[in-house]
């Protein structure tokens, strides 16, 4: 299986949309009230499977052709893409092997394996420190059994899966957003939003020391991670490095980006709990985190992604009770 040469475009983003709506009901657009503005939060955390990621792998895995999906799919996953092309997998009766970090949050590991995926877990760490580069664990994989790759964020079809929200988004509002606030790991939501809402401002939201997307974008080419990156309680937005495919739809289109620390990220998830009576994962809940904290401006037309709820329940209780 080679990669695609192919560029996403909004058109796939459209037939994306028409597809995931006629098997998902639109997630919600919610008004919340920050820093004394009225904006908007998009909840896909309430998706199946608690996050936005079911979107690009439904039209991935819905776009395979009968050979390809005979020969089962293999994925590279920290957790929420994984339980996305487990799900659609699940329901078209295609095999699914997702390649995952060993220390993935055991509810995201149970969840793709009850979802009847078989999950190979790798090492995440430098490759300098003993780690393993999982595109290289996916690619072995491929070779030993075969199997068509589907990429976390740097599939085309992926890309077009994540940019339907968007397009919901537009259709809630009753015209395009003026900026959509985006939690970024490797930048296939952000892209995908970029196709889809081509007059709004994406703003790529980072972990701190993993704004790889950030740094890519003000440089013009891809920066990678360094060698002792620092910890983050954003386990879903760590990917080393983005991809040329996601440069090249962001460039020029995305604002530069922001960080947001854990200490943000926590904030944030007390707040979507306590405002919006909703549960947010850590990396789903950076881009409010940043709105928050006021890194980020805001209008009556901004959008802001919730992205995934799939939290540790004890790592949570304990974000939410501890309000130092």
């Amino acid at each position: 299986m080679s990669d695609s040469p192919r560029m996403p475009t909004r058109e796939g983003v459209l037939e994306a949309a028409a597809k995931v709506a006629e098997l998902l009901p639109p997630t919600p657009l919610l008004p919340v009230e920050i820093r004394g503005t009225h904006c908007w939060v998009k909840a896909e955390n309430l998706q199946p499977i608690g996050a936005f990621k079911i979107r690009g792998a439904w039209h991935r895995l819905t776009a395979l052709s009968p050979e390809e999906r005979a020969a089962g799919v293999v994925a590279v996953s920290s957790g929420n893409h994984a339980q996305g092309v487990a799900w659609a997998a699940k329901r078209l009766g295609i095999a699914a092997t997702i390649v995952m970090p060993h220390d993935a949050p055991q509810v995201k590991l149970a969840a793709t394996r009850a979802l009847g995926a078989e999950v190979v877990l790798y090492q995440r760490a430098p490759i300098a420190k003993g780690g393993e580069d999982r595109d290289a664990v996916a690619a072995r994989l491929i070779e030993q059994r075969g199997g068509t790759l589907v990429h976390a964020f740097a599939d085309p079809w992926v890309i077009e899966g994540q940019g339907s929200a968007g397009i919901e988004i537009a259709a809630q509002m009753g015209g395009a957003p003026s900026r959509i606030v985006a939690c970024c790991g490797g930048g296939g939501l952000a892209a995908g939003l970029a196709l889809a809402c081509p007059g709004a401002e994406i703003v790529p939201v980072e972990p701190e020391g993993w704004d790889m997307v950030g740094q890519s974008l003000a440089a013009g080419r891809i920066v990678s991670a360094g060698a002792n990156p620092p910890r983050t309680i954003c386990d879903a937005l760590q990917p080393i490095a983005t991809k040329p495919i996601n440069l090249a739809v962001l460039q020029g289109r995305s604002a530069p980006g922001v960080t947001v620390s854990d200490e943000d990220v926590r904030a944030a998830q007390r707040f979507a709990f306590a405002q919006l009576h909703l549960v947010v994962e850590p990396g789903g809940a950076a881009a409010l985190a940043a709105a928050l904290a006021g890194k980020v401006a805001l209008d009556e037309r901004t959008a802001i992604m919730l992205t995934g709820g799939n939290v540790d329940p004890q790592a949570f209780a304990q974000t939410i009770v501890d309000t130092r």
